[in-house]
């Protein structure tokens, strides 16, 4: 299979705007609904979360789904009407609310098991979280992935050039920005929420798209100091297809283990599975088709410019 990227350049730059247009769009109206572009977990801005099941070794314990609305009332009738609920499969229920003690938390759980049904105590799980440890969290990762850039654009500088280095960073941010836009979106729809593995998550994708481009870069490199008398976008393209079997193997190896850890892991490791899935698939297409790209069209100017200058 051979590609030629730098000829349908300006397709797949169309392609990652709209994308990120869609993405700034759903994290405008989730700012406008909810105070923030993102849905945040329990981790980020400090309460308690109670995760409850159904225990339906009970006769007559599961007869039906768990109805939100009666959550609601019951949360409202104890001045908890601003909690976050998901009722999660059919006999599942998760609620997200204000910090809560160990008798408001019995209280609660006591009325709950009256309006739906006994709860399993081997399912339950309670998590309680300060604000101000959520707050820390939540600058803390913020500053990793600021430091993270910076350093992916120091280290490309001095391996490279600076232009590597800034289209790089671009094709990173690109990652970065579908991968928040996907979680904004399934905020609004189902609610997800994004916690501390989030973070994690972009980081890890960070790593994984500079090493992708690194390897797309150095044989751009390479071929440049090999022909060069040959045009840039013939170099582009070689070097693209040259790499593309390794890239498209990578790419393929880590996604058959995260879809597995995706189906099989669990509801902790489901959203950072998915999370990474997004963004590794995202890596590879910005590897193959947004840096190397803009790497191009900016050496072809840089000529046009030259060659201009020569002339006057």
């Amino acid at each position: 299979m051979t590609l030629s990227v730098v000829k349908q350049e300006r397709f797949w730059w169309t392609v990652s705007i709209l994308v990120t247009i869609a993405g700034i769009a759903a994290m405008l109206l989730s700012f406008t609904q909810i105070g923030s572009p993102l849905r945040p977990a329990l981790d980020f801005i400090g309460g308690t979360r109670l995760q409850l099941e159904l225990d339906c070794s009970i006769p007559n314990n599961c007869q039906g789904p768990i109805s939100v609305e009666v959550v609601r009332e019951l949360l409202k009738s104890q001045n908890l009407g601003d909690s976050s609920i998901q009722v999660i499969g059919e006999h599942g229920l998760s609620i997200r609310s204000k910090s809560l003690d160990p008798d408001q938390r019995t209280k609660l759980q006591q009325a709950l098991e009256e309006k739906i049904g006994k709860f399993d105590q081997k399912q339950t799980q309670i998590d309680s979280v300060g604000p101000t440890v959520g707050k820390d969290l939540l600058n803390s990762g913020l500053i990793a992935l600021i430091v993270s850039f910076f350093a992916i654009v120091v280290y490309l500088s001095l391996r490279f050039q600076l232009d590597y280095a800034i289209f790089a960073v671009i094709a990173l941010l690109h990652d970065v920005m579908i991968t928040v836009s996907v979680f904004a979106i399934l905020g609004l729809v189902n609610h997800v929420e994004v916690d501390s593995l989030f973070l994690v998550a972009l980081l890890t994708i960070i790593g994984f798209s500079v090493n992708d481009t690194v390897v797309i870069y150095d044989r751009i490199r390479e071929n440049l100091q090999k022909y060069p008398d040959e045009p840039i976008d013939h170099i582009i393209d070689d070097s693209v297809n040259q790499t593309l079997g390794r890239s498209i193997n990578t790419i393929l190896t880590v996604l058959l283990t995260l879809v597995a850890i995706f189906l099989f892991g669990g509801e902790t490791l489901k959203l950072f599975a998915l999370a990474l899935i997004i963004g590794f698939v995202c890596g590879g297409y910005s590897s193959i088709f947004i840096a190397s790209t803009l790497l191009g069209w900016w050496r072809r100017r840089n000529e046009k410019n030259s060659l201009k200058l020569k002339k006057t």
